[in-house]
């Protein structure tokens, strides 16, 4: 079986995020938290994690992005601390009577690993008429990158001077 693990490619998340989530922490994606939040009046951090953030269960910390990994024999352990945290964090009377609750997210989030180990997912929350969506990106390596690392960017050294220089602080003076 496949769950996504929290990951993090730069220090983003522990700066957009109120709390962020550790990187290698199995994965769900937290809807549950926000079914009967008025997102509109949610501070800045918290609505940030409502659009993007992937829950960590060990922290429930935020993450931006999760990696499709296997977890064997691990689920049910992961299961377990999702029930343990719906106790202590979410007042449920008692581990066993979290536990189906536990595993129906745990399931959700392996629903969302029918793809390869290694690949990126990424999510996008949104309240639509009252109800919460959520949609699901793949962003997975260029055939041309190892196995061993995803990177968002290259960076090259070189001599050249820049074509041309962009003064910020007179495009911020010129907005209507």
């Amino acid at each position: 079986m496949k769950l996504p693990r929290t990951i993090r490619l730069d220090a983003s998340d522990s700066f957009v995020f109120a709390h962020a989530a550790a990187p290698g922490e199995w994965a769900v994606t937290g809807a549950f938290l926000f079914v009967d939040a008025d997102v509109a009046s949610l501070p800045t951090k918290e609505r940030v994690a409502f659009r993007s953030g992937f829950l960590g269960i060990d922290s429930f910390g935020f993450s931006t992005l999760a990696v499709v990994s296997e977890a064997g024999d691990e689920v049910e352990a992961a299961t377990e601390l999702l029930a343990r945290r719906f106790v202590e964090r979410l007042g449920a009377p008692d581990v066993a009577t979290a536990l189906p609750a536990a595993r129906e997210e745990i399931a959700f989030a392996a629903s969302l690993c029918d793809h390869p180990v290694g690949t990126l997912l990424a999510l996008q929350r949104v309240m639509e008429n009252g109800e919460i969506r959520e949609r699901y990106r793949t962003l997975t390596p260029r055939g041309d990158r190892p196995r061993d690392g995803f990177r968002a960017f290259d960076f090259f050294e070189t001599d050249d001077e820049p074509a041309e220089e962009v003064d910020l602080l007179a495009l911020m003076k010129d907005k209507p």
